[in-house]
C-alpha cells in the first residue's frame, strides 16, 4: 500500500488511518455494551492484515484506556511493530507550561508501552496555553526523541500559522492538522483552512469522516442514532441531510460498495487522510474497502454539490 508522508516531516502512514476514540469510551460511545476488549483486538489485527498502520488516539480517549489498549495489542500482534501510532496532548486547565507537554507524553508512551510514537499532536486549542508554548513543548519532545513528528489538532487557519512559525525556529516542520472533516462537514474548505494547510504543507486528517456515523446509511429520522449521537443528529437533522444520503446510497451501489466506503474514498480523493473508527472486526474489514478504487470526477462534483447544500456549515 503507497504511504503518505505526513506534511514534511519525513514520517510516512497509510493513506487511512484507524481512530481510537471508542476504544475504552463507555461515556459517549458505549464501550462495554455491543463491544468490548476482545473486538478490538481482532479490529486492530484486521487493520494491519488490510495493510493500514496508522492508528491515532489520545489520552482523554477511555481516560487513558485507548492508549492502554494500542500498546497491548502492539506488544501482542507479530505485525505490531510495523504501526505508525499518533496521540495528543490535551490542554487541562491546570497545564499552561511547555515542560508539561513533554510530562503528557511521558504518560502517553508509558501507557503505550513504547519510546517514542510517529505524531504528537495538540488536542484543541486553549486560551490559557498559547499556540506558541504547546509548540515549545512539543520541540522539546523531538529533541528528546519521544516523539517523530509534531501536529495539531482542531486549529483554525490563523493558529496552524503560529504553531507554524513556532516550530521553524526549531527547524522542524508542522506535520499535519487533525480536523472533523467529511461530506457534512466542510467548513475547512470555506473558511481558509484547506488552503492554509496546503499553503504551508500541512497533512490534513480528517476525524469523524463518517460524521459520528450518519454517512454510514445506517440511521434515518425514523431510526435514530443510539445514546448521546441521537440527542446531537436528531430526526431533524437527518431529515435535512437525507437528499446526500440517498444520492450516496446509489453511487456506493453504482461502485458496488457500501455508503461508508464511499464516503471515505471521498474523502481521500479531497487529499486527506481519513481515520475512520473501527470498533470490530466487521467495520476495520469495510473502511480498508474505502482504498484501492476511485470515485470519478462527475460522481465526486455532484457529492461535493449536495453536500454544500445539506450540511451545517455554522460551526466546526
Amino acid at each position: 500500500m503507497d504511504q503518505i508522508e505526513l506534511g514534511k516531516s519525513g514520517v510516512r502512514v497509510s493513506p487511512m488511518g484507524t481512530g481510537t476514540w471508542a476504544w475504552g469510551d463507555s461515556m459517549y460511545w458505549g464501550y462495554g455494551k455491543g463491544y468490548g476488549e476482545d473486538d478490538l483486538r481482532q479490529a486492530f489485527d484486521e487493520t494491519l492484515e488490510t495493510g493500514i498502520d496508522f492508528f491515532d488516539t489520545a489520552e482523554i480517549y477511555g481516560f487513558g484506556k485507548s492508549e492502554k489498549f494500542i500498546g497491548a495489542f502492539a506488544h501482542a500482534s507479530a505485525a505490531g511493530s510495523k504501526t505508525h501510532i499518533a496521540t495528543k496532548f490535551f490542554p487541562l486547565p491546570w497545564r499552561f507550561t511547555a515542560g508539561q507537554v513533554v510530562s503528557a507524553l511521558r504518560g502517553s508512551l508509558k501507557r503505550l508501552r513504547m519510546p517514542i510514537v510517529d505524531l504528537y499532536q495538540a488536542h484543541w486549542p486553549s486560551p490559557l496555553i498559547s499556540p506558541e508554548t504547546v509548540m515549545d513543548g512539543m520541540a522539546q519532545a523531538v529533541e528528546n526523541k519521544m516523539t517523530r513528528a509534531v501536529g495539531v489538532s482542531n486549529y483554525d487557519a490563523d493558529q496552524v500559522r503560529r504553531a507554524h512559525a513556532r516550530l521553524a525556529r526549531y527547524g522542524i516542520p508542522l506535520a499535519s492538522n487533525q480536523i472533523e472533516y467529511n461530506l457534512l462537514q466542510r467548513n475547512a474548505d470555506l473558511d481558509g483552512l484547506r488552503q492554509t494547510c496546503d499553503e504551508l504543507g500541512v497533512t490534513v486528517i480528517a476525524y469523524s469522516p463518517l460524521k459520528y456515523g450518519v454517512l454510514t446509511g445506517k440511521y434515518s429520522p425514523t431510526k435514530p442514532l443510539p445514546g448521546a449521537r441521537g440527542g446531537k443528529f436528531n430526526s431533524g437533522y437527518l431529515e435535512r441531510v437525507q437528499p446526500l444520503l440517498t444520492e450516496l446510497g446509489k453511487i456506493a451501489e453504482k461502485y458496488d460498495k457500501t455508503m461508508p466506503q464511499t464516503a471515505l474514498n471521498w474523502v481521500v480523493q479531497r487529499g486527506a487522510i481519513p481515520i475512520p473508527g473501527a470498533k470490530n472486526l466487521k467495520q476495520a474489514r469495510d473502511n480498508a474497502g474505502a482504498l484501492g478504487w476511485t470515485l470519478a470526477p462527475d460522481d465526486m462534483a455532484l457529492l461535493d454539490e449536495i453536500s454544500l447544500r445539506v450540511m451545517d456549515n455554522k460551526s466546526r
